[in-house]
């Protein structure tokens, strides 16, 4: 093994369910004694990599090992990884003893005999009711529930019964702990307060934690390393200061921390613009390419100003204020544009102020898209193009150059040939500013479910989800929740298609 630190390596893995791939393409290694933190939001394929680590899913592809030894196909109990989920699975007719003692009555271990040959053999044995009780107490000391053994489960507090069940996963000390969500159900306070016991919890085990959740100040507070995960594939991998620093993408930027994210345009060597000004900056992107500008905002510098100064700043009003205890939050509009600040003094809605930003404070990555394509698009009978398994009306001429439509639907060129589209495999392209989103199911060309929502400074830039898993990015200035149920309708004139092949195999003879 490359590296002798690492002790679990996903390599390609890849989860398929009903065709649809939840995990894709995985490859990680992890070293012992990390915390390491899967990020991202519902449905981005973290739980189930997790489960697959402990072995209660099984790769569709690659292959997971355990400090170089292939641990693919093996069966939970016989990895030495334990699990801790969301729901605690304690059970309420035993005491906080009982419950973590639980599985170490269960659990056979080696041991060698010598045979009447004088042969050593391993032979199998439960654990003494001395050692049961040495490794409840210590894993109970761990936990900080010492005194509490006796205790009947229903009238310990939420994160009382939490550590009951990490401290039942660590009795039997694993090489490696998984939590899935463990603190998803207690109240704000105590989680804050379990962040900070976990993290110490895991400095006295030494053991690899690997945890799963979407809080990303969960994640900043605990982790050695974050990884962010989208649609089932890695986005970012990196130590907690880094990914808030220096995110790679606007996906990133927006999960992890408030961010102010706008379309920009460099404008000059080492210079962009967006809310129509042009900002010094420390990255150099070729002239007039489109880019993606982050800005934190306790990286904007405001200034108040009378509404009618002559300033060569960018200039916006007060929207709103929040008071966060040690500092303010506010929206300031910069004509349709908002911009999010914080600040630690006390200004006044309605409040005219300069909004500027030190050069290296401005975040500037590769656009991630700026169209949706669908290259596995084909055309109808009826010349529509079908995306995913929805059909579109378009306007199937741009495929050749002054033709026309006859009344058989043939495609007819400007000499007279005929050609006959259906099945004919194109792909589409269709302008992030072009997808309509109307409340709703069936009153578009199509139906979805929203499953990510990015604000873009002055718009929201949002992915729907159809049926068959094809996925709709449009930019909208209407506020939508995650999970909403909507129509996409998309006009004709607002599809662009590229025939794949020649056209001369659809001439009718």
């Amino acid at each position: 093994m490359a590296n002798e630190n690492c002790i679990i390596s996903l390599q390609g893995v890849s989860k398929v369910y009903n065709g649809n791939t939840v995990v894709d393409d995985f490859n990680l290694d992890i070293t012992k004694g990390e915390f390491v933190t899967f990020l991202g939001p519902s449905g981005c394929g973290k739980t189930t990599t997790l489960r697959m680590i402990a072995g209660f899913e099984t790769p569709t592809s690659g292959k997971i090992l355990l400090n170089g030894e292939d641990i693919t196909v093996i069966p939970p109990h016989k990895r030495p990884i334990n699990t801790v989920f969301q729901r605690y699975a304690l059970f309420p007719h035993l005491d906080v003893y009982d419950n973590v003692a639980f599985g170490l009555k269960l659990k056979k271990i080696p041991y060698e005999k010598t045979d009447k040959k004088g042969n050593k053999v391993t032979k199998y044995r439960h654990y003494t009711p001395k050692e049961i009780d040495e490794k409840v107490l210590h894993a109970l000391e761990t936990v900080d529930l010492a005194e509490l053994e006796s205790r009947d489960i229903s009238t310990l507090s939420g994160g009382q019964q939490q550590r009951v069940a990490i401290a039942r996963a660590i009795v039997n000390e694993p090489e490696i702990l998984l939590l899935d969500e463990p603190l998803g159900a207690l109240d704000l306070k105590m989680r804050k307060d379990m962040q900070i016991e976990l993290k110490e919890m895991h400095k006295k085990l030494g053991i690899t934690f690997i945890y799963v959740t979407h809080d990303q100040e969960e994640a900043l507070t605990m982790s050695d390393t974050i990884i962010v995960m989208k649609s089932g594939v890695i986005q970012q991998v990196g130590k907690p200061l880094d990914i808030y620093n220096e995110p790679v993408n606007a996906f990133v930027a927006d999960f992890i921390g408030e961010s102010n994210i706008y379309n920009a345009t460099m404008a000059g060597k080492k210079k962009v613009r967006f809310l129509n000004h042009i900002f010094d900056c420390i990255d150099d992107f070729p002239l007039n390419e489109k880019v993606d500008v982050v800005i934190r905002p306790e990286d904007v510098i405001l200034t108040k100003v009378k509404e009618d100064s002559k300033t060569d700043k960018v200039t916006g009003k007060i929207k709103t204020k929040v008071f966060k205890g040690v500092h303010y939050e506010y929206l300031v509009a910069v004509g349709k544009a908002e911009v999010e600040a914080r600040d630690t003094k006390d200004r006044t809605i309605g409040d005219f102020v300069t909004i500027e930003v030190e050069p290296e404070n401005i975040q500037i990555m590769n656009k991630e898209l700026t169209s949706n394509i669908y290259r596995e698009a084909w055309i109808n009978n009826k010349n529509q193009v079908v995306i995913g398994e929805d059909p579109f009306d378009c306007d199937v001429t741009q495929l050749l150059k002054d033709s026309k439509i006859d009344e058989d639907g043939y495609l007819v060129s400007h000499d007279g040939k005929k050609y006959d589209l259906n099945d004919a495999d194109v792909t589409a392209e269709i302008g992030l500013d072009k997808v309509e989103l109307i409340d709703g199911f069936d009153n578009g060309d199509t139906n979805g479910v929203i499953v990510s929502i990015v604000y873009k400074g002055d718009h929201y830039q949002v992915m729907v989800r159809t049926d068959d898993e094809e996925d709709f990015i449009a930019d909208t200035i209407y506020t939508y929740n995650e999970g909403d149920q909507v129509s996409v309708k998309v006009k004709k004139e607002n599809i662009r298609l590229t025939l794949k092949g020649d056209i001369s195999k659809y001439e009718k003879e």
